[in-house]
C-alpha cells in the first residue's frame, strides 16, 4: 500500500522535551536499546495487565498490536493511551505506565534518567506537511516551509498557492511530532508564537487542517491516508518509503517503546510480538516502515 497520494485529496504536557527479532544492546545516553528487526514467527503469550502511553503518532500501531495480541492471548490485558511523547517518557520513568511510546529518543528529555530505561525501536514513522486542498499548494521547498511556519509569509499566494490566508496549526511543546519537525525541517527557525491553534493530539491537528480553508500542519502520513487533507512534497520529494530510503526525504523518525530495564514479562512479550514477522507484515499497511527499513537517521533521531 502506498503511504499517500500527492496533488489530490488523500482518501484515507507535562515534561517538556529538550528544544520544545535480532537485537543489539548497548548502553548510552539514550539508555539500553534494541533495534527490533523482525524476529521469526510470533511472540509467546504472557499474562497480566500493562499500560502503554505516549506518542499519538505511534498510538494506532500500538493499539492494533494490542488488539491482535489480546485476541491471541486471552490472559493479557493491554491498555493503550496517548498524551504525547513527553507524557509517555515521563510515565514510564515514574512507573505510571509500563511502556512509554515516543517519536524521539529519551535523550531529548534531560530530566529523565535514561540509564534506567530500555529503548525498543519498533517502526519508522514518516511525517508530512499537510495542507487543506483549498490552499492550492501541492509542493513546497524547505525554505518555504520555514517561512510558512515562522509566520514570515501569511498568504498561500506568497508560496505559489491561492490567495488564502495561512492558518497555522501547531503541536504543543512536548510533542514528539513537533520536536521531529523542529529538528528535521525548521533547524533553528522558530515556529510562530501566534498560530491559529495549538493542539495536543494527531487527530485534533487533522481535524483542524481539514476544517480551515488555509489550514496547514505537520503530522504522520499514517493519519493522513484516510482523510481529506493533502500531503505536500518537500523539495520535490514525496513522503514515502523510497524518499526516506534514498535519503532525499528528511522528515521521519524511529518510533520507540521504552520500558524499565526490568520490564514486566507481558511488556517484554508484547514488544517482541510487535517486532515479530507476523505483526511486522502489517506495519506498512498502517503507514509505517519496519525499523530496519533504512540505516539512515533523521535529525530527530540523533
Amino acid at each position: 500500500m502506498r503511504l499517500h497520494r500527492l496533488a489530490v485529496p488523500i482518501a484515507t504536557c507535562g515534561l517538556l522535551l529538550a528544544a520544545c527479532g535480532s537485537s543489539n544492546d548497548s548502553a548510552g545516553s539514550s539508555g539500553t536499546w534494541s533495534s527490533s528487526s523482525s524476529s521469526s514467527g510470533a511472540a509467546a503469550c504472557a499474562t497480566g495487565s500493562i499500560t502503554a502511553s505516549g506518542s499519538t503518532a505511534l498510538q494506532p500501531l500500538v493499539q492494533q498490536a494490542s488488539t491482535a495480541y489480546q485476541a491471541k492471548c486471552p490472559g493479557a490485558t493491554i491498555t493503550v493511551s496517548g498524551g504525547g511523547s513527553s507524557t509517555g517518557l515521563s510515565n514510564v520513568s515514574t512507573g505510571a505506565s509500563d511502556i512509554g511510546d515516543s517519536d524521539v529518543p529519551v535523550s531529548n528529555a534531560p530530566s529523565i534518567d535514561a540509564s534506567a530505561l530500555a529503548d525498543h525501536r519498533v517502526a519508522i514513522v514518516v511525517f508530512a506537511v499537510a495542507v487543506n486542498p483549498r490552499t492550492g499548494v501541492t509542493g513546497l521547498t524547505t525554505p518555504q516551509v520555514r517561512d510558512v511556519f515562522s509566520g514570515k509569509v501569511s498568504n498561500w499566494s506568497q508560496v505559489g498557492g491561492k490567495s488564502v490566508p495561512i492558518s497555522l496549526i501547531e503541536r504543543k511543546p512536548g510533542s514528539g511530532t513537533r520536536l521531529s519537525f523542529d529538528k528535521d525541517i525548521m533547524q533553528g527557525t522558530t515556529e510562530s508564537a501566534t498560530p491559529a491553534s495549538t493542539q495536543d493530539s494527531t487527530q485534533l491537528v487533522l481535524q483542524g487542517v481539514a476544517a480551515s480553508q488555509g489550514g496547514v500542519s505537520y503530522l504522520n502520513v499514517a493519519s493522513i491516508k484516510d482523510s481529506s487533507v493533502l500531503a505536500v512534497t518537500i523539495d520535490g520529494t514525496s513522503a514515502n518509503a523510497s524518499g526516506v530510503q534514498s535519503g532525499s526525504y528528511k522528515f521521519f523518525a524511529h518510533e520507540h517503546m521504552y520500558t524499565k530495564a526490568a520490564a514486566p514479562p507481558l511488556a517484554t512479550a508484547f514488544i517482541k510480538y510487535i517486532a515479530s514477522s507476523e505483526f511486522q507484515a502489517t506495519v506498512s499497511g498502517l503507514g509505517f516502515l519496519p525499523p530496519n527499513a533504512t540505516t539512515l537517521q533523521s535529525a530527530a533521531d540523533k
